[in-house]
């Protein structure tokens, strides 16, 4: 359904929200989107540096735990 708009249909649709929402209004919602994006990419990056910073730690501080054994036991 949505494979053959093409590009008059695309144009005619932005002339439509255009016309319904007003020029100030779009413009003040595509900056919160291009803002929620910004946010977005700013979280999964310190996401994942997080995970890297988490699995070097892992390296540093790992040590054996295995209990001693006792020679002399009863």
């Amino acid at each position: 359904m949505l494979n053959n708009i093409g590009l008059p249909g695309l144009l005619l649709i932005a002339v439509v929200v255009l016309v319904l929402f007003g020029r100030g209004k779009i413009s003040s919602l595509m900056g919160e989107v291009g803002k929620g994006i910004t946010s977005f990419k700013k979280g999964v990056k310190e996401g994942t540096d997080e995970i890297e910073n988490a699995s070097i730690e892992d390296d540093t501080e790992a040590r054996d735990v295995t209990p001693a054994k006792e020679k002399d036991k009863v």
